[in-house]
């Protein structure tokens, strides 16, 4: 038995999110991605893969996450990505909410050379699971937002959502 891949959407703040994963066929998910609206490499999906069902916990933790109670996800994660990648994708779990770190600074968690930041950037901008890995967190050395494959609109939502940016009076 081979597991299936399905997809859904959750409502938010931001837009409709778009999460993807495999159900086994004990009917476990693990979540492959979640994308912004607009978001570049977001996967294609096949509107007859849609299943609502095995979302149900990735919905919970969102909507706790978006009302301000929950700071941390508990989820299954595909595996994707190079060694390099998943390093700085797990390294990213150590940022914590409300907080910021540079790209610096995250570059030398990781071990990463200043001469190699360009491949950490890289690394962040494949990141499949958005919000769930934190890389919005990362900012510029000069406190910019930048980099953000959802988008630097959607970075500064989710900074100022949880409180790492005071609000902008337009």
């Amino acid at each position: 038995m081979k597991t299936h891949t399905v997809h859904t959407a959750h409502p938010s703040p931001l837009g409709d999110l778009l999460l993807t994963g495999s159900v086994s066929p004990a009917g476990r998910l693990t979540l492959a991605s979640l994308s912004l609206p607009g978001q570049r490499g977001a996967p294609a999906v096949r509107p007859e893969d849609r299943d609502d069902r095995p979302f149900s916990e990735v919905h919970r933790q969102l909507e706790a996450y978006f009302a301000g109670r929950r700071t941390r996800f508990d989820l299954p994660l595909s595996p994707a990505g190079s060694p390099f990648e998943r390093a700085v994708w797990q390294a990213l779990d150590d940022i914590p909410y409300g907080t910021t770190t540079t790209y610096g600074e995250l570059a030398a968690r990781v071990g990463v050379p200043r001469s190699e930041l360009r491949a950490l950037g890289r690394a962040l901008g494949a990141n499949p699971h958005l919000l769930v890995r934190p890389c919005h967190r990362v900012i510029g050395a000069d406190g910019s937002l930048r980099g953000y494959a959802g988008g630097v609109e959607h970075k500064r939502w989710l900074l100022t959502h949880e409180g790492a940016l005071q609000p902008t009076l337009l």
